[in-house]
């Protein structure tokens, strides 16, 4: 595929994005989310310039859309001391219409706050609203679940990943979850819910902001959702905001073939949360 597959007319737009903390959260391939962003939009002849802002970075960069990843508890520490400097810049950005996606401990990061296993509670701007505290366990696989809001206005309604995290997420009242867990753990392991999605609007911020714990990386493994995003942040500076069709067949033989083979791991995976928590331990005694 050329860089000019896809192209659009009308002259050239261009797009900012803004790479928050890559140098503390950016495990399990998530820096490979930054490069489908950037490769999805040059596709369409859309010029993006990219900036990596730091843990120590005095000034927060000016962009269209943010991209974090994850990482450990002793990253979310030092994240936590960095957006005491720049998250009021990052919700002001959001604020004006900027896209965010967040992966696992971003998304805890930017939350209300997370308590760690030892106790600690890393407080965070609240960009996403939710509640986190570390549980007694990991929660590790494969996931597939199913986008709930149909605002997004994609073809395709599972979502897929790896998600690894002890942490276990609430959502506050008056926020939705991305999507609905078929197979995974999602938030918490309790409620079926995966991720948070905030539409542009709610609760008064115009960006369209994604958090959730899958990594893969995520957007190579959901296109669709990659370009929900390029989408919102082409809104953001009144630009066309169309995006020509690419050539995603491998894309999703990929994505689809991830969501056969967990399918196919076995029936308990598919129960519900509650159900699994009952039929779990009951495969451990007898060993099936």
């Amino acid at each position: 595929m050329t860089a000019q597959e896809g192209e659009q007319p009308g002259g050239a737009r261009r797009l900012r994005i803004v790479h928050l903390f890559p140098d503390l959260l950016n495990v399990y391939g998530d820096s490979g989310n930054l490069r489908t962003l950037v490769v999805r939009a040059e596709r369409r002849a859309i010029s993006v310039t990219v900036a990596r802002v730091l843990a120590d970075a005095p000034v927060l960069s000016e962009g269209d859309l943010f991209v974090v990843g994850g990482g450990q508890d002793r990253d979310q520490l030092a994240v936590e001391r960095a957006l005491r400097r720049l998250g009021a810049g990052i919700e002001r950005q959001v604020a004006d219409g900027a896209a965010l996606l967040a992966i696992c401990g971003g998304f805890q990061s930017l939350g209300i706050a997370y308590v760690t296993g030892s106790g600690r509670t890393i407080h965070g701007p609240g960009i996403f609203r939710v509640t986190t505290r570390a549980g007694s366990g990991r929660l590790v696989g494969p996931v597939v679940a199913h986008l709930l809001d149909p605002m997004l206005a994609i073809p395709v309604q599972t979502v897929v990943g790896f998600e690894n995290h002890s942490g276990r997420t609430v959502l506050c009242r008056g926020s939705e979850p991305l999507a609905r867990v078929e197979i995974g753990h999602g938030n918490n392991g309790e409620d079926d819910t995966e991720g948070l999605l905030a539409q542009p609007g709610a609760q008064g911020m115009r960006g369209l902001r994604i958090g959730t714990y899958l990594h893969g990386p995520f957007l190579p493994r959901n296109p669709h959702l990659a370009d929900a995003l390029l989408r919102c942040a082409l809104a953001r500076t009144g630009q066309e905001t169309s995006l020509a069709p690419l050539d995603d067949t491998e894309e999703w033989r990929a994505h689809d073939r991830f969501v056969e083979r967990c399918r196919h791991r076995g029936w308990p995976d598919r129960l519900p949360a509650p159900v699994r928590r009952i039929v779990e331990p009951a495969r451990g005694l007898i060993g099936f």
